[in-house]
Parts: structure tokens; C-alpha cells; sequence
């Protein structure tokens, strides 16, 4: 209300903004899918487009497949295909809304494609250009060449989806996966160069002396001029020439696919500034990601670490020393070495709220103490509940200790104890404590309260119980009617 620039404000601050029923909401699950789909032709873009342009073009039987149009081959269909939802994009990102730099979404047509035209337009329209109605349209070798590569301009969208990926940067897995997909796609590139030079170069070489006239020699199928299809298969000379580049991108070479020409080893020395390149800013970080993916398991020793320093720094007794040890086994396990109360610091209030209410749900919905409560009673609540985990043999509440707090079980068993004769065994859903409401000081506790297993309780202090329900009063009469002690530790 208080922005000057804002775009989506209505003219009534309490009406409604208009959306025109054709514009795409760009947080809508529409979107979302929409763009995964984006995402996994551009990947196929990624792989197949450089191979078609440097293997396929020349190919005796790929020319004969461009003659008989796209009914030869499904390759050719999903080109077809990927051009047309290209274009399709282009469209719908002129009917996307954006947020601005005042963090307020835009909906007005005019704006999102004046947005759209100084940004990505020019990169999308290039990439959805469909080249392959030209090359079916010509018939020199030269032509199709120069637009097999003009193909190639489909990669310009991989700048889209590297920005899109930096929201799983934080993800240590995802981002392992995702360098080692790096280094095998532009591994890839360089075999469909690698074999594009020696391709180009072969013809006029006096001596034969290519890397594959090699390949040739050495899989006992030599090129002959008179024959177009003669020499290795595409599937030899692909294979052939990923080896080359895997190789030379990991290691210097084993020599066994060398280059000879001028033109090879100027390649292969920009290979192998690539690869250097790659293991600093790649194979560099792997170390620290394989650190990050296992920081919880060193955060956990670190802090058991301290526990038996603490242990053997005071001299504590054999039980009591096990009793620490396993509470703190069975406490991370459960938490994860989280501790909620700083993480809950860190957010406002209201998302606070929120969570607590998300965290305390079960005991909140299922408790008959709790019916007939509002929603904003609820989230008071949730926000003073603490959640207390027990092993077994810990004592909760020993006889005459003051009753601050009401409990409620969520997991596990608990025994009470008078004068060491158990008298009542309570499990998940009961209830002990006092009636708050019934006293004006807290009492003292009866019995001594145990946990027999691994127990969690919710646990909320005395006066901030009170404190709720004078706030609401409208609740406070159905809470003590529904409140059922499961046992009253009061003496």
C-alpha cells in the first residue's frame, strides 16, 4: 500500500487486482510443469543437436533420409516437435507474470512484454528458429552444413536453466550430481568437435594421416573414395572420439587416439586447458561437497566428543555417566543435533506461530482438552508448548517438587511411584500434572514420576497455560470442563 511504483495495485485498496483470464500466474502449478518440460528439452537440445551437426549431417544415409522428409525418421519428428514447443514458450513467457524490483507481481500484458523483449526474448527466439525446414529446403552440401550449425544457437537456452539451478546449490548431493553431469556434456561437445575437425580435414590431406584414417587402419575398415559409406561406423568413431576427450579432460592421454595434424593438436591443447580448468572449478569442490554431505555425522561426534570430556573432567559415576551418554545418543537421533529454539530465534513471530502449530498438531487435534478451541487460541498455545524426550530410568517429577508444568504423553511409558510401589502406569495420550484452575499457588508433587522407555512428552509451564486462557476467556470454560487428569500429582 505504502509503494509509489506499484504495477498490480488496485484502484480500491480494498478491491480485488484484475488479472486478465489469459495471463499465466508464474507461481501456478501450470507453470511449474511447464517449465520442467522446458527444462528436459533443453537437455535433449543439449545432447543430440551437436551430435546431429557434427555425425549426422554428412551422412550417406542421413541424406537419404532428408529426402524423404520427416517420415524416415522420429528424430527428425522430435526436432520437429521441440521447435514448435519452443515457440510455444515464447508465447506463453509474453502472458507470464514477473515480479519487479519492488517485489510486486506485474500483471499487465504491455509490461510483461516490454520485461520480456529486454531480457531473454532475443536468446528464445534464436533457439526456436526451426532450422531443419530449411535444410529439407536445400540442396548444396554447404548449405546444410552451415545450417546444422546454425542449429547449434538451441544451446543459448542452457544460460536459462544454469540460472534456474542455483536454488539447489545449498543441496550438497544435487550439486555432485550436477558437476559430474557438467563434465560429461561438455565432454560430449568436445568429441563432436574432435570428430568434426578430423571429418573436415580428411579429404584434403595428402598423407592420410587423421585420427581417422588411424581409427581406420586399426579397426581394418579404410576409407575409399569411390565409396561414401566406407570407413568406421558412426557408432566407432562417436565412441572413439568420447575416449579421446574423456581422457585428455581427466588425464594428459593415453596416446592410443593421438593427434597428428595441426589442427588436432592445437584442439587438444584447448582440451587440455579445459580439463585444467574443469579440475579446479569442478573435481576442486568434490572434497567439500563429500564434507558438507557429512557434516552432521562430524557435528555428532564433535558433540559426543565434549559429553565425555565433561564426563571425565568431573568424575561422574559409572550409571549416572551411561544415563548421559545414552540421552544424548537417543536425543540427537530424534532431533538430529537441532536445537529448535535457537532455529525458531531466527523467524518472526507469525511464522513461528506456524510451526509450532505444525509441530504440536497431534496433541492439539486429538487431546478432548483442546476441542472447540479458535485457530488463534490453538497457535497461542502451540507456542508455549516445549517438548521434553526421557530415556528410560530418567525421573520427570520427584515427590515434593513444586508442580510448575502440565504434561502430556506422546510417546512411551511412564510409571508413578509412591514410597517405590508403582500405583499407575501411564502410555501415549494420558495426562498428569494438577488443576491449574482449581488452585491460586502451585502444589507439590505426591509421587515420584519415571520414565520407564524412551518417552516424549509436551510439556507447558503453569502460568503460561493461565495466560492463554485469560486471553481466551470464551475457551477457558470448555479447557478445564474437557480437562481430564490421567493422574493428580498434587499432594
Amino acid at each position: 500500500v505504502l509503494s509509489l511504483g506499484a504495477d498490480v495495485l488496485p484502484e480500491y485498496k480494498l478491491q480485488t487486482p484484475r488479472i486478465n483470464k489469459f495471463t499465466i500466474l508464474h507461481y501456478s502449478p501450470f507453470k511449474a510443469v511447464w517449465d520442467w518440460l522446458i527444462l528436459l528439452l533443453v537437455i535433449y537440445t543439449a545432447i543430440f543437436t551437436p551430435y546431429s551437426a557434427a555425425f549426422l549431417l554428412n551422412d550417406s544415409e542421413e541424406r537419404k533420409r532428408r529426402e524423404c522428409g520427416y517420415s524416415c525418421s522420429p528424430l527428425n519428428v522430435v526436432d520437429l516437435i521441440v521447435d514448435i514447443m519452443f515457440i510455444i514458450d515464447i508465447l506463453i513467457n509474453f502472458r507470464t507474470t514477473y515480479v519487479n524490483q519492488n517485489e510486486e507481481v506485474v500483471s499487465d500484458p504491455a509490461k510483461i512484454a516490454i520485461h520480456y523483449f529486454k531480457g531473454w526474448f532475443l536468446i528464445d527466439m534464436v533457439a526456436a528458429i526451426p532450422f531443419d525446414l530449411l535444410i529439407f529446403g536445400s540442396g548444396s552440401e554447404e548449405t546444410t552444413t552451415l545450417i546444422g550449425l546454425l542449429k547449434t544457437a538451441r544451446l543459448l537456452r542452457l544460460v536459462r536453466v544454469a540460472r534456474k539451478l542455483d536454488r539447489y546449490s545449498e543441496y550438497g548431493a544435487a550439486v555432485l550430481m550436477l558437476l559430474m553431469c557438467i563434465f560429461a556434456l561438455i565432454a560430449h561437445w568436445l568429441a563432436c568437435i574432435w570428430y568434426a575437425i578430423g571429418n573436415v580435414e580428411r579429404p584434403y590431406l595428402s598423407h592420410k594421416i587423421g585420427w581417422l584414417d588411424s581409427l581406420g587402419e586399426q579397426l581394418g575398415k579404410h576409407y575409399n573414395k569411390s565409396d561414401a559409406s566406407s570407413g568406421p561406423s558412426i557408432k566407432d568413431k562417436y565412441v572413439t572420439a568420447l575416449y579421446f576427450t574423456f581422457s585428455s579432460l581427466t588425464s594428459v592421454g593415453f596416446g592410443n587416439v593421438s593427434p597428428n595434424t595441426n589442427s588436432e593438436k592445437i584442439f587438444s591443447i584447448c582440451v587440455m586447458l579445459i580439463g585444467s580448468l574443469m579440475y579446479a572449478s569442478i573435481f576442486g569442490n568434490v572434497s567439500a561437497i563429500i564434507q558438507r554431505l557429512y557434516s552432521g555425522t562430524a557435528r555428532y561426534h564433535m558433540q559426543m566428543l565434549r559429553v565425555k570430556e565433561f564426563i571425565r573432567f568431573h568424575q561422574i559415576p559409572n550409571p549416572l555417566r551411561q544415563r548421559l551418554e545414552e540421552y544424548f545418543q537417543h536425543a540427537w537421533t530424534y532431533t538430529n543435533g537441532i536445537d529448535m529454539n535457537m532455529v525458531l530465534k531466527g523467524f518472526p513471530e507469525c511464522l513461528q506461530a506456524d510451526i509450532c502449530l505444525h509441530l504440536n498438531q497431534n496433541l492439539l487435534q486429538n487431546c478432548k482438552a483442546f476441542r472447540g478451541a479458535s485457530k488463534g487460541c490453538l497457535r497461542a498455545l502451540a507456542m508455549k508448548f516445549k517438548t521434553t524426550h526421557a530415556p528410560p530410568g530418567d525421573t520427570l517429577v520427584h515427590c515434593g517438587d513444586v508442580l510448575t508444568a502440565l504434561y502430556f504423553v506422546s510417546r512411551g511409558s511412564i510409571e508413578i511411584l509412591k514410597s517405590d510401589i508403582v500405583v499407575a502406569i501411564l502410555g501415549k495420550n494420558d495426562i498428569f500434572g494438577e488443576m491449574v484452575h482449581l488452585y491460586a499457588k502451585p502444589g507439590k508433587s505426591n509421587a515420584d514420576v519415571r520414565a520407564l522407555t524412551y518417552c516424549d512428552l509436551h510439556k507447558i509451564q503453569r502460568e503460561d497455560l493461565l495466560e492463554v486462557l485469560d486471553m481466551y476467556p470464551e475457551f477457558s470454560d470448555l479447557f478445564l470442563t474437557n480437562l481430564e487428569l490421567t493422574f493428580n500429582l498434587r499432594d
